[in-house]
């Protein structure tokens, strides 16, 4: 093993988007919009589903506790990131930790959900008839249970393996958050073990629920294709949850997967700001524009919180 000095380190310097100087007023009042959006966005959702009868099926049972994951999602990187555009650029050893698990816990958990969501269409699509009976509530709550034990325990090992390792006298990451192979970058020691360790128990959350998601609207598209017409609204039903699919693993898949060109510190950041961000904002857009059901649900919750404040 091949270790170089190394000390004990109290706190990380995150970058952030420091090369655009001039820019930081400006990126945080952009940021702190997106921030803004993206939680009323997504709670609008929740309280649409809550306070409405429209939307009482596993379908928007599951939504709704997607759209709490995306508002834990962003709450996890963006405060920290206008902290930095702010000035405050430096990040405790705990609280980069923290982040870490917080970020990989929410991670793996919209991983298994999006993959739920898709089994819940294959259900209500292929096996209409006996659909209410498959997603009972009892399996609605195993399915979101199962999610978030499964990427707890995935995050606990990425997090532990990560910060167990020593670390070198550069503290300074290149990233707006504690991103996995950011921090690993600065370890002061072999890191395959950590990389193996994480690619296996990682890699299996993402590929299993990926190899799930696509089977299951692999069997939708043909019944689909069998029983109806190609304009048929079935397929309008799976379209928005394919776009937040699409969007979330494209975007991670280029981040991890993609070349390693001599932009790539650049490319780092600016691709994690499509799943760290973007991605959480376009979510409640995409789900509520094309469903009428979901427009007229947040109508309703809004009249009725307006009745009650005006009594």
């Amino acid at each position: 093993m091949n270790v170089r000095n190394y000390t004990i380190i109290i706190e990380f310097i995150l970058v952030g988007f420091s090369e655009f100087k001039d820019l930081q007023l400006l990126l945080f009042i952009m940021f702190l919009l997106m921030y803004i959006i993206t939680v009323l966005g997504n709670t609008s959702i929740i309280l649409a589903y809550t306070l409405t009868t429209i939307l009482n099926t596993p379908m928007y049972l599951f939504l709704t506790h997607f759209s709490f994951l995306e508002i834990c999602y962003v709450t996890s990187t963006l405060p920290k990131l206008l902290s930095n555009l702010a000035g405050d650029k430096t990040i405790s050893f705990y609280n980069c930790a923290l982040q870490m698990y917080c970020f990989f816990l929410l991670v793996g958990t919209e991983c298994c959900m999006l993959a739920a969501m898709a089994y819940d269409r294959y259900n209500a699509i292929c096996h209409p008839l006996l659909y209410s009976t498959i997603m009972n509530n009892t399996v609605c709550i195993q399915l979101i249970g199962g999610s978030w034990l499964i990427a707890a325990v995935n995050s606990l090992i990425h997090t532990a393996l990560t910060f167990s390792l020593p670390f070198c006298n550069d503290r300074t990451i290149n990233h707006f958050f504690c991103d996995f192979p950011s921090v690993l970058k600065l370890a002061c020691t072999d890191i395959w073990i950590t990389e193996t360790v994480s690619f296996i128990t990682g890699g299996s959350i993402i590929v299993g629920s990926l190899m799930l998601t696509i089977i299951s609207y692999t069997l939708i598209i043909l019944t689909i294709l069998k029983t109806y017409s190609r304009s048929n609204k079935a397929f309008s039903t799976c379209t928005s949850h394919f776009m937040v699919i699409t969007i979330f693993y494209g975007s991670g898949m280029f981040m991890y997967l993609g070349p390693n060109t001599k932009y790539a510190k650049y490319q780092e950041r600016l691709v994690s700001l499509m799943y760290t961000i973007i991605a959480p904002l376009l979510n409640p857009f995409i789900y509520s524009l094309r469903n009428n059901e979901v427009k007229l649900a947040i109508r309703h919750s809004l009249s009725l919180i307006i009745s009650v404040h005006k009594y």
